[in-house]
């Protein structure tokens, strides 16, 4: 008897879908599109190894299949999985392959199940490298070096038979208040698409239908305007119109999709008042249909549960969602339900064939049903480290600098006093969704500064505050050391960390009972109504930096805080987000003069939450600021400062005027600018291009935006001509009539090195 065609790995996947689809029942369509179970419930860890539990085999018969498992190798304090019971990186390739082999021997067609991990910076799993956070890695201003690391995570996760990486890349700090700010790339939707991009083909490789067995799928969150929440507040409603939709916060999703994306995930807000994971001109509007999208689409945990309140019932709420083009669930109860829903006409079979063969195209793309099982494969940790490291270390930004005091290797050795809560805590520079470390692993900023420190320095260390409150109790012992020292290093800012006593929702969001859960001042669930640092920092600084040492600041964050001006209290200002676990040997190689800081703004830093919104590219309605503050930000975005000088020259173009119709093939004109170091020390800058419409348009213009940037190096007295290609992409705003084109007007073609430092040359488009 010959095989069905479904199993011919010569026949298309589209032939291979329509063939598998007409061999299965009701039950077993709804079984794939179901992810119900947490992947921790599907194992137990016993003295003899880990054993599939009850509770997942009922699963799997329940629809004699499963479409996906999330989570198998997850451990934080939310799922509750530890060191001591979780899957280390040893294990984790036989118990996938565990799970794998009961649902194809223990079904009727043999299904293959999808395994989904989160890969957020790193996948998530003991012994998983962690990377920095996104809003680190958008500080690198380098999708090429992303690209990279995202590579080998998702090697990683494949050789520990994971099969579909969750990775946030969609979401943008529109409002720094949020508490996922950190799994962001940055504000600008034009930085956020490059580094979606780089993400996509590092993790899914090459174009094409098929997913080597060394890459992963990728699905990115979330889709879409999850970053412009109503106060920085999370899962809230969002206030977007057409244009505010189509021009920030779909750009990077439109990029991922070209990019050939396997799938997004549908964020929990509301667009316009419908849910996005109910969402159809979202859905299937505008992803499928305007932009060709074939992928999957899954909705976010309990995501569809929340449809109930408008649908009426369980069964009602997941025809809502299937037929708005969600094809897998997480977590949810309504799912399951699906077939009382078509039964009862609430939703079509044809549309749920639809969704299968989405989740079953996906399974073949991977190559599943031809090799379901992961056996022995070897990744190289010590390369992600590496690589790890340099992110950190190429995202470290210095935000200002007397000029002098930086890098301490020019400085003749001495007392270097250490002071801070995060000076000395690996878990707190790490960042939200990260598994327990294994004791050793990493380097807090203060051994890296010691690992660092030339012979005869002497460093001295004292935490003087606590994290959050305002305990002043430490605050001698700090101002003491830093009286006695040559320079201060004062390492502030907050936590992500996650620990046995926080308390979570259902869908692992932190839960804010009174002021900040265990000592949380960022990450899923923590939002903050006031950006400044606590009180017991505040006062550490204040005490600090009025000893009269020259003080270095340096911020551990997940998103910007407003701190006070600094100007004469200060030598020195850097943030280096959350570096990862190898992030303080990052710092120390900066601060030393190892490496020059390198890292840009990827979000605007406010002078105080009261100033919000601060994001550079708003609309240019020429706002001059509140009577008691200013209305630009403390610090903009782009900014960067190095240890030299760097001039900018006036951009040139190479013709003043064109035809609005000679931007629809290649690009017609460039942009020049010398860019020169006048300094004493080589350096790596990111020059910059924006696009200002000064004259003409369907539609109220930006400030400015974003539209190219380029890394150039430069010998001390070393000078380059950098050129930019200037095409429609560049001059596209999106009309009235809802599409993007260019239109006649006048526009500045700006460079410089940052948002608020920029020359520029005019340009007429003509009709």
């Amino acid at each position: 008897m010959s095989e069905p065609l479904f199993r011919d790995p010569e026949a298309s996947v589209a032939a291979r879908v329509r063939d598998l689809l007409s061999r299965m029942t009701l039950t077993e369509k709804v079984g794939q599109v179901n992810q119900r179970m947490y992947g921790w419930d599907a194992y137990e860890r016993t003295p003899s190894g880990h054993r599939l539990t009850d509770a997942f085999r009922a699963e799997v018969a329940a629809y004699d299949g499963m479409g996906a498992l999330y989570g198998l190798q997850r451990a934080d304090p939310w799922s509750g999985v530890t060191a001591e019971t979780g899957i280390g990186a040893a294990d984790g390739a036989r118990v996938s392959d565990a799970v794998q082999r009961h649902v194809v021997e223990n079904t009727r067609l043999g299904i293959p199940v999808l395994l989904v991990e989160e890969m957020p910076h790193g996948v998530q799993a003991l012994d998983g490298t962690v990377l920095p956070v996104n809003l680190a890695v958008g500080a690198t201003w380098n999708p090429e070096l992303y690209e990279e690391a995202a590579a080998l995570a998702a090697a990683q996760l494949r050789a520990r038979g994971g099969h579909v990486a969750l990775v946030s890349a969609l979401d943008l700090v529109r409002d720094p208040r949020w508490g996922r700010a950190e799994e962001c790339f940055g504000e600008d939707p034009y930085l956020a698409a490059r580094f979606t991009e780089a993400l996509v083909r590092g993790v899914q490789g090459p174009a094409g239908d098929r997913i080597g067995p060394d890459r992963a799928a990728v699905v990115l969150k979330h889709f879409a305007g999850q970053g412009a929440t109503v106060g920085g507040r999370n899962s809230a409603a969002t206030e977007l119109g057409a244009r505010e939709l189509h021009e920030i916060h779909l750009v990077a999703a439109l990029a991922g999709v070209r990019a050939g994306a396997a799938g997004l995930m549908a964020a929990y807000n509301e667009f316009d008042g419908v849910p996005c994971a109910a969402n159809r001109h979202l859905l299937t509007g505008i992803l499928r249909e305007q932009w060709g999208f074939d992928g999957l689409v899954m909705a976010d945990g309990l995501a569809i549960d929340r449809l109930v309140r408008m649908a009426g019932d369980p069964a009602a709420a997941g025809a809502m969602a299937l037929r708005a083009g969600t094809d897998l669930s997480l977590w949810d109860d309504c799912y399951p339900r699906l077939v009382e829903a078509v039964r009862r006409g609430l939703a079509d079979e044809a549309t749920l064939d639809t969704a299968v063969g989405r989740v079953l195209a996906l399974k073949f793309r991977l190559g599943l049903f031809e090799d379901p099982y992961t056996g022995a494969r070897v990744t190289d940790p010590a390369r992600v480290e590496e690589l790890s490291e340099r992110v950190a270390r190429e995202s470290v930004t210095l935000l200002e600098h007397d000029g002098v005091t930086l890098p301490l290797a020019g400085r003749p050795a001495g007392t270097l006093a250490v002071i801070g809560p995060n000076a000395d805590s690996v878990p707190q520079q790490i960042g939200d969704y990260t598994a327990p470390q294994r004791p050793g692993t990493g380097s807090s900023v203060l051994a890296g500064l010691r690992a660092a420190a030339p012979a005869g320095t002497d460093v001295t260390y004292a935490r003087g505050c606590g994290l959050i409150g305002g305990d002043r109790s430490e605050l001698p012992e700090a101002v003491t050391l830093a009286t006695a020292a040559d320079v201060a290093v004062l390492v502030l800012g907050g936590s992500s960390a996650r620990e046995s006593g926080t308390r979570f929702d259902a869908n692992g969001a932190a839960v804010v009972a009174s002021g900040n859960p265990v000592g949380m001042t960022c990450g899923e669930g923590v939002d903050l109504a006031e950006l400044a640092l606590p009180d017991g920092q505040s006062a550490l600084l204040d005490a600090v930096s009025a000893t009269g040492t020259p003080v270095v600041v340096v911020l551990v964050q997940g998103r910007p805080h407003a701190l006070p001006d600094l100007a004469g209290r200060a030598a020195a200002v850097l943030s280096a987000w959350y570096p990862g676990p190898w992030g303080g040997r990052a710092v120390a190689d900066v601060l030393f003069g190892r490496s020059d800081p390198q890292g840009r703004l990827p979000v605007s830093v406010p002078r105080s939450a009261a100033q919000l919104p601060v994001f550079y590219n708003v609309k240019d309605h020429g706002y001059r600021g509140y009577v008691d503050q200013p209305a630009t930000a403390r610090q903009a975005f782009g900014h960067g400062l190095s240890y030299t000088t760097v001039e900018y020259g006036t951009p040139r173009l190479s013709v003043p005027s064109l035809a609005a119709e000679r931007f629809a093939g290649p690009a017609p004109l460039t942009c020049t600018v010398r860019v020169a170091n006048t300094g004493a020390r080589p350096v790596r800058e990111t020059v910059q291009l924006y696009v200002r419409r000064v004259l003409g348009g369907t539609s109220w213009p930006r400030v400015r935006e974003l539209r190219g940037f380029v890394r150039v190096e430069l010998a001390p007295g070393g000078s380059t001509e950098v050129a930019f290609p200037v095409n429609a992409a560049v001059l596209a705003s999106f009309t009235y009539a809802g599409e993007w084109a260019v239109e006649p007007g006048e526009f500045a073609i700006e460079t410089g090195p940052s948002s608020q430092l920029t020359q520029g040359a005019r340009l007429t488009v003509t009709a």
